[in-house]
């Protein structure tokens, strides 16, 4: 609180009953918020009875006098998260403190601890998690979570094939089990390579009866849990084998695509870019991904400033976990 003595000025000119009663008010209202006397000594001091330095307070408050303020310790960014919610119209925006670092690499763990605090605090159970599979940030976020007592969530459902080469793959199933573990959800794998060679082999592959579970449990999603890709595969996709070929990703450039969520390909204004790619995913498509009530990004770093605005420009999340510097610079793009 702070109490301000121009609109003291202003209210002994008339915008209060009489000068003698905004005298007392801003007096009561100093001794209260400025010096942390509390209200039976004012009312001693001033001999005057408790319930109306209680009033003079309230009054202080309604008409002005005085104003509540908050400042953000050193390390929180409520001003630049409030600009970048409403110049994208996202539902909630999280920035990490991350110094100077711009790295994605180097920044992981700050992020992941910001998107496991901001998950902790706002699973409030029966939600149904689909999640991505190749995301360093999203396998911080998993291991910076503490396991709960109570059951937040109902399933962890994965959103993008997991199987791909033996040590990679491990971390896509960690981040699922993890998750699960934290959570206290049943998991729902999808035991299939994220991209296939080609779209005889994904058909085939649908008809499987653990891959055909994953995919109907796509609509009933109430939260997407999402790394957001530059066109440039992450160190992990690529080590995956899931990634885009050299020639693929020049035909995506070409095509105008600038990153991903999901492997589902958009331009530069979140556009999505219909490519040859399309049948030759396995996971979840752009309809039911866009259907989700909550999507959030875990994403930063310089190199990703793009795709993560193209990301927030389509829709394609909604809720973002980023780096100070990205954050800055969504919020000067939109201007």
């Amino acid at each position: 609180m702070m109490v301000n003595p121009m609109e003291a000025g202003d209210a002994a000119a008339g915008v209060f009953t009489t000068s003698e009663d905004t005298r007392l008010m801003t007096k009561v209202a100093r001794l209260y918020h400025e010096q942390g006397v509390r209200q039976p000594e004012i009312a001693k001091r001033l001999n005057i009875s408790q319930p109306r330095v209680s009033r003079l307070l309230k009054k202080a408050v309604a008409t002005g006098i005085v104003r509540t303020t908050v400042v953000a310790p050193r390390g929180v960014f409520a001003e630049i998260e409030d600009e970048v919610e409403q110049r994208y119209g996202l539902q909630e925006v999280v920035v990490a403190d991350t110094g100077e670092e711009d790295d994605e690499f180097v920044i992981a763990p700050a992020l992941g601890a910001a998107a496991a605090f901001y998950l902790e605090t706002t699973l409030t159970g029966g939600e149904r998690i689909g999640v991505s599979s190749w995301s360093s940030t999203l396998l911080a976020t998993v291991d910076s979570m503490r396991p709960r007592n109570s059951h937040e969530c109902e399933s962890v459902v994965q959103v993008l094939g997991g199987l791909g080469q033996p040590s990679a793959q491990a971390r896509a199933t960690h981040l699922v089990g993890r998750l699960v573990q934290v959570t206290g959800a049943k998991a729902t794998y999808l035991p299939a390579p994220g991209l296939v060679t080609s779209d005889a082999t994904r058909r085939a592959l649908l008809k499987e009866d653990s891959i055909a579970q994953a995919i109907d449990a796509f609509p009933e999603l109430t939260v997407l849990l999402a790394g957001i890709g530059s066109l440039l595969p992450s160190a992990l996709l690529r080590a995956s084998g899931n990634a885009v070929s050299t020639e693929d990703e020049e035909r995506l450039r070409e095509a105008g695509a600038v990153g991903d969520v999901c492997m589902r390909y958009f331009d530069a204004e979140g556009k999505p870019v219909k490519s040859h790619l399309d049948n030759r995913i396995l996971g979840i498509d752009n309809a039911a991904l866009l259907a989700i009530p909550r999507r959030i990004g875990v994403a930063g770093g310089r190199r990703k400033h793009e795709a993560i605005r193209a990301a927030l420009l389509g829709g394609w999340i909604n809720t973002l976990v980023t780096d100070s510097a990205t954050a800055a610079y969504l919020r000067d793009a939109a201007r």
